[in-house]
């Protein structure tokens, strides 16, 4: 059994399209970033490298890399899901919990938490999110955050 961590974070760009989950989410700001910046689905990726002793998300997906950019987070998922199940690893369960003011995420958890789970093996995943309750830059509205946590097994 593996424990892993995984934190994401990404300040607001009006100029690109909002990715959450592998959602899009119109009408609503996006995130900067050298791929989509869905902050959910990068901490997830750090959370599971980090618990397979894989390195991160920029070790295995780095800015330098061409063929990442503009990536979505499904194929950081896929290939972060490879990589883990290569090394002996299966997804039991991850938990998410997305810091930021917009977008209200209860409309899409369950379609998010869906998406996630059939690219992570039909792992359970839950997604959360909190407020800052104006404090720091997400509570200013300037970014989203995301933490995350998983456990893997042998298999």
């Amino acid at each position: 059994m593996r424990v892993g961590i995984g934190i994401d974070i990404h300040q607001f760009d009006e100029s690109k399209p909002l990715w959450l989950g592998c959602l899009e989410w119109p009408n609503q700001t996006g995130l900067s970033g050298h791929s989509d910046a869905d902050v959910i689905v990068h901490a997830i990726c750090d959370a599971l490298l980090s618990a397979a002793h894989l390195g991160d998300l920029g070790s295995n997906f780095g800015v330098d890399e061409p063929e990442y950019k503009n990536a979505s987070g499904e194929v950081f998922l896929m290939e972060t899901f490879e990589l883990i199940s290569d090394a002996g690893f299966r997804v039991e369960n991850v938990a998410v919990q997305l810091i930021g003011n917009q977008p209200k995420i209860s409309p899409r958890r369950s379609e998010m938490e869906s998406i996630i789970g059939n690219h992570l093996g039909g792992a359970v995943i839950n997604i959360s999110a909190t407020t800052a309750d104006t404090l720091g830059f997400t509570g200013r509205g300037e970014g989203l955050a995301a933490i995350a946590t998983c456990l893997l097994m042998t298999r």
